[in-house]
């Protein structure tokens, strides 16, 4: 008995000793890749430049050391 596979272009017949992919062979080769936006597959990743990762919010002076540092100054 020959098996035989519905595809998008029609049924097509199998070899012997090969299976019909399953749904879980789908989504087994899906996690294999890594996740990709769908609207935009080219999309690239923006820099994480908020709260922690903020490299130039960390590099200003707060207003209060501003104060403090021209108050020692002044004569």
């Amino acid at each position: 008995m020959t098996q035989t596979e519905l595809t998008d272009v029609g049924e097509q017949t199998l070899m012997s000793g090969v299976r019909p992919i399953t749904l879980a062979d789908r989504l087994q080769a899906m996690t294999q890749h890594p996740m990709r936006p769908r609207r935009n597959p080219n999309a690239e990743q923006k820099p994480p430049d908020i709260g922690l990762f903020d490299a130039l919010g960390r590099a200003q002076m707060d207003f209060a050391d501003l104060l403090a540092e021209t108050r020692s100054e002044a004569p």
